[in-house]
């Protein structure tokens, strides 16, 4: 019993020790982590998916004859983020995108979609928190052509081509992203074929000529980032 109560005496002893402490020094102080930056962020190798709207047309034609107008497609495909040194980062990307354009000649009207898979090869650069610039080359890849002729052509139909392997384009890119949070962005992008495009050729009742043009795409869409 003794040995007992000594104990119990010896243990009130330490409790009432360890509060005196505590209430001397004050209360412990928690250490959290330091908030997160943007250059925490920045350093991580990200990998995306992104997928958006194409509004594509055709510039310098070399047929004053004819009038083009925009069509509508789509872009998907996937983009790696990798950091180089701050602010400036090189995103790869792969996508298969729909292009093409719409013209009015005095024979009829004529559309052409073209499906191509480009490869956007990037310099993307940290302007502030949330929003970023993009220029670099585009090797622009031809996959396959559907012309359709109608209103008025000889023949009114439509024609599929098996354009891959065809020659291979190269086009340059400037863009903006803004970043609505840290994992989804907002993409604008505009790429122009830096040469000429001439796989399509027209045949009308007055003649034949080459449609030798060079796409332009306006392309909005959103980027999803995963680490």
């Amino acid at each position: 019993m003794k040995k007992i109560l000594f104990l119990a005496i010896c243990l009130l002893t330490l409790a009432g020790t360890a509060s005196a402490q505590g209430y001397y020094y004050g209360p412990r102080r928690v250490r959290r982590p330091p908030p997160r930056s943007e250059y925490d962020d920045f350093y991580k190798v990200r990998v995306g998916l992104t997928g958006g709207l194409n509004v594509s047309n055709t510039i310098n034609a070399y047929n004053s004859n004819s009038t083009t107008a925009a069509i509508a497609g789509f872009n998907a495909g996937l983009f790696l983020d990798l950091p180089l040194i701050y602010p400036m980062s090189f995103q790869p990307e792969i996508l298969y995108s729909e292009k093409g354009y719409a013209e009015s000649t005095p024979d009829g009207n004529f559309t052409q979609h073209a499906n191509y898979v480009d490869v956007p090869l990037l310099l993307k650069f940290k302007l502030s928190p949330t929003f970023n610039f993009l220029i670099g080359p585009q090797v622009a890849i031809p996959v396959n052509t559907t012309n359709t002729y109608d209103n008025g052509f000889a023949v009114t139909s439509e024609q599929y081509y098996n354009t891959y392997g065809n020659k291979t384009v190269l086009d340059g890119v400037l863009g903006v992203s803004f970043d609505l949070s840290r994992d989804v962005e907002l993409r604008f992008r505009y790429t122009r074929d830096l040469q000429p495009n001439q796989q399509t050729q027209l045949t009308t009742p007055n003649g034949a000529y080459n449609a030798d043009y060079r796409d332009q795409v306006f392309q909005v869409g959103l980027g999803f980032k995963f680490q």
